[in-house]
């Protein structure tokens, strides 16, 4: 696979070729080192598209976790506790994960555990890969990446998503760059929170 666009988000591109360009490099090799063609083996059942031979979401996920995963990138999880009332909610959540639940249960509320989990990280850099639904790259920039920045696990996240030309040849309902560029840059500079690197990537 190639990278056919990039995008910038709060300088997240920047940062990472000023900060970490090794680790940039690995995503650049990571993708590179994806073989689309071989992941061609998914038979389509749906009506529109009956017996076509389309990419595999799952073969394409598995190249990436294989290729990150050589290279050190890890899946981490971000655990942390909520309830139902708002103010509670608003005093706890910079505290550590332990004191959110003690704050919460001595105030008298059920304190529920929650975590968000990111794809792979490494050296406070995170990356999602998203294949899946559409409406999954928006938890991804909108609760995940933002989480994780807010809790200052990372200092950027990347989102790699196919493009159009690569989403037509999938099955439906998946995410294509070209919309989701859109959806990032409609909410204007500073949403979401986060720095980030939207890719765009093809065969």
């Amino acid at each position: 696979m190639q990278i056919r666009a990039k995008y910038s988000h709060l300088n997240g591109y920047e940062y990472l070729r000023f900060r970490h360009p090794g680790l940039w490099d690995e995503v650049v090799d990571v993708i590179a080192s994806v073989d689309a063609e071989a992941c061609k083996t998914k038979v389509s059942k749906e009506k529109t598209m009956k017996g076509r031979l389309l990419y595999s979401p799952d073969d394409m996920n598995a190249e990436f976790k294989e290729g990150f995963g050589a290279r050190g990138w890890e899946q981490r999880r971000h655990t942390f506790w909520v309830t139902s009332d708002e103010r509670l909610l608003r005093g706890v959540y910079g505290l550590a994960a332990a004191d959110q639940r003690q704050r919460i249960v001595d105030a008298g509320h059920e304190p529920i555990m929650s975590y968000n989990q990111t794809d792979f990280v490494k050296d406070r850099v995170a990356v999602e890969v998203q294949f899946g639904k559409y409406a999954f790259v928006a938890h991804d920039l909108f609760v995940k990446h933002l989480s994780f920045y807010v809790g200052d696990i990372i200092d950027v996240g990347i989102e790699i998503l196919p493009m159009k030309e690569l989403e037509r040849e999938m099955s439906s309902g998946v995410p294509y760059y070209e919309r989701d560029l859109l959806n990032v840059i409609r909410q204007g500079r500073g949403v979401p929170a986060v720095p980030l690197v939207l890719i765009g990537v093809a065969p």
